[in-house]
This record gives structure tokens, sequence and C-alpha cells, in this order.
């Protein structure tokens, strides 16, 4: 890497490896442990620290707190990583924090956006093409499957689990696992129905978004419990591979899932 990509101000500590092509800005601080990959932005005032190991081109703008220590009171400085992979883009004061339990990470996937003063804490595992808007905060150990849009001022309860292509409303405050391909919204987070606008963004047939939203009228029946539902929706034939990820989703869920 060239010297003028690193600005004289910047404190980058013995040991941190830095790929081709990266570039950090006035006053930016990186850390002993961390790795970044090629064609990545430090902006100036950002700090990475831990033990990062970042893919290529992503990009930190300015006071962003990446690879904090657990904010978890159990830990006790054992060794913990963050792992964070290529093309994503992390917004002013956004804060990521590593994992709690030794030897292991919390992990952000590929081509996420996390907007100013969102938080994804301890041991959580974010995957790809995932939107945080403005402060959306997440528990740890959440698990954010692919394309969910998390709305701004959202919170997620530790260990919950927000299904693919699902979207979180503004405000809202989600303690139960989020259905995929559904909206939630509300304090706390009741379903909505089908998230038809990104699924008809990604590409999925109309055939299977009309399948997709006749499962969630039996979902939101509240004169059936959750087994019940399933029971009907199980009837269902031919049961397309969007609804078989949705039941097999309910039927892993240890927290339930929101209806």
């Amino acid at each position: 890497m060239s010297a003028d990509a690193i600005h004289p101000t910047a404190v980058i500590e013995e040991g941190a490896r830095l790929g081709r092509g990266t570039q950090v800005g006035v006053y930016a601080f990186i850390g002993a442990q961390v790795i970044l990959g090629e064609n990545c932005t430090v902006m100036h005032h950002a700090s990475i620290i831990g033990s990062t190991h970042c893919g290529d081109e992503n990009e930190f703008h300015p006071f962003c707190a990446i690879g904090g220590k657990t904010q978890d009171l159990k830990y006790q400085e054992e060794p913990t990583f963050l792992k964070i992979g290529s093309r994503n883009v992390f917004r002013e004061f956004v804060t990521i924090n590593r994992a709690t339990v030794p030897n292991t990470a919390t992990q952000i996937g590929d081509h996420n956006l996390f907007l100013a003063y969102s938080h994804v804490a301890h041991d959580c595992v974010i995957g790809n093409e995932v939107i945080f808007s403005n402060n959306g905060t997440m528990a740890g150990h959440v698990i954010v499957e692919d394309h969910v849009v998390v709305g701004g001022l959202s919170a997620a309860h530790q260990f919950c689990r927000i299904g693919a292509f699902s979207m979180i409303g503004g405000c809202s405050k989600v303690v139960k696992d989020v259905p995929p391909y559904s909206i939630v919204d509300g304090n706390p987070a009741q379903l909505c129905g089908i998230n038809q606008v990104g699924l008809e963004r990604s590409g999925l047939s109309e055939e299977k978004i009309k399948s997709l939203r006749q499962v969630y009228r039996i979902l939101m029946d509240s004169s059936l419990n959750t087994t019940q539902a399933i029971e009907k929706i199980s009837e269902m034939t031919p049961l397309i591979p969007e609804v078989q990820r949705l039941l097999k989703f309910i039927q892993e869920s240890k927290r339930g899932i929101i209806r």
C-alpha cells in the first residue's frame, strides 16, 4: 500500500495488516490485531480495534467504532473475534462488538448497509444485503438472515432470529422471531403481512407471492394456534420452496414467532 494512502495523523498499531489500495483518513485508529482487505476506506476518526478481520471494499465512515469488546458482563477478556465480509458500509457512529463466547466471532456478511448509530451486539450473525436504518439495534446472539430491512429506531431482543426478506417497521420492539418474507411493526411488534414490495424487487414470481400471501392469511388467523396454523399450511399443495422454508423456520424457532 502506498504511503500517501495513509494520512500522517492516522494511528495504525504495529501488527495491523492493510490490503492493497486501502485508504486511511485523518485521525483514524486501527488496532494491532486488525486485518483489512483490499480497497477498503477508513474515513476520518473511524476506529477499528480488537481481533477484527475484514474483507475487501468495506467503507468505515467517521466516528464508527468497529470491533470493540462485548458489553456482556460475563466476558472475562477471553479471545473473541469480529469477522466482516466484503463491500459493507458502516456509516457515522455505527458500533459493532466482538463476541463473548471464547474463540467465537460476531459475523457480518457481504453487501450490508449500516446507517448512522446502528448497533450490532456480541455474537450476532448478520447475513448478506441487509439494511439497518438509523439506530437499528440488535442485542446479543441475534441472527439476521439475508435481505432483511431493519427500520429506524427499532430493536431486537437477544437470541431473536430475523427471517430472510423480512422487514421490521420503524420504532418497533422485536421480542420473538420474525418469520421470513414478512413485515412486522409495533411495540411489541406484530405481524402485518408479507413484504410484497421487497419480494417483488427480489424477482419472486407473482404466483409465489400469491402462495405466500395465502399462507400468511392462515398464520395471522387468531382462531388458530401456531401448531394448528402449521398443520393447515402443510395441507396446501404444492408446497413451494419458500413455504417450506417458512415452515422450517417456524418449527426451529426457540423464542416463538411474531404472529
